[in-house]
């Protein structure tokens, strides 16, 4: 589908040097962009500027080096970076990386816990969320992630989670599988490489049409959980879950 007012694919943006800007501001973005970065080899040196940033590792192994420590990496593997700060990638192997900015980053008022800075996925806890979904979160303020929710989620085969909205905005990347987002009168495909713009408080549907959990990696803001999701009644669409006290949407 071309056009589409939610959904950017990854192969159809032209590439700038080492990456591809696939969410932006002129998208509509006003919270969180989103890149893909590609690293062929040696070493590749960043900056954060005013934003927090979280990076996901598609594949590739290296080492970080931030701020006089050194962290290796390999793939799925979450990392936080806070404002102001340089960093420098020394690849073993060629790299791919999705980078989410967070535009205008949380201040001192909300409090966070010892920083975690590299963040493997299969060393994180399940939560349960709706529709038999599970979900495994990399950074929040309680890992020194200021200002939202960094996490990995999957979506099984079969029947679809119901139309809903979250309080939060959201900026996604699937991983595997594929699947339709149902959206605002659109049908978008998901494959590989789509990315999501999910704005707050937009009505919408995820639907899983293959045969595999379809796995997708996403940012939030401002923090809370992945399974907050509400009915367009405001009512919330998983039972640990309060209900919105704004009410609902339609």
């Amino acid at each position: 589908m071309m056009g589409s007012r939610y959904v950017v694919y990854t192969a159809d943006v032209t590439p700038e040097a080492q990456a591809r800007p696939v969410l932006t501001e002129s998208f509509g973005c006003a919270y969180l962009t989103q890149t893909v970065l590609t690293i062929s080899g040696g070493t590749a040196l960043f900056e954060s500027g005013q934003h927090e940033e979280l990076l996901f590792v598609l594949h590739g192994r290296g080492r970080l080096l931030l701020d006089g420590g050194e962290h290796d990496f390999g793939p799925e593997s979450g990392i936080y970076i806070g404002p102001g700060e340089t960093y420098r990638f020394d690849v073993t192997e060629p790299t791919e990386i999705v980078s989410v900015r967070v535009l205008n980053p949380a201040g001192d008022e909300v409090a966070v816990g010892d920083r975690r800075t590299v963040s493997p996925l299969d060393a994180q806890e399940i939560g349960k969320a709706t529709a038999g979904r599970e979900y495994r979160i990399l950074a929040d303020p309680s890992t020194g992630f200021r200002s939202g929710t960094h996490f990995v989620g999957d979506v099984p085969p079969g029947e679809a989670a119901p139309v809903h909205y979250h309080r939060y905005n959201e900026v996604i990347y699937i991983l595997q599988g594929n699947g339709i987002l149902h959206i605002d009168g659109e049908r978008n495909p998901l494959y590989p490489g789509a990315c999501i713009h999910l704005p707050a408080r937009t009505l919408h549907q995820v639907e899983n049409t293959g045969d595999e959990p379809m796995r997708e990696v996403a940012v939030f803001v401002p923090a809370g959980s992945p399974a907050a999701a509400y009915l367009p009644d405001g009512t919330s669409a998983y039972p640990t879950q309060p209900d919105d006290p704004q009410g609902g949407v339609r």
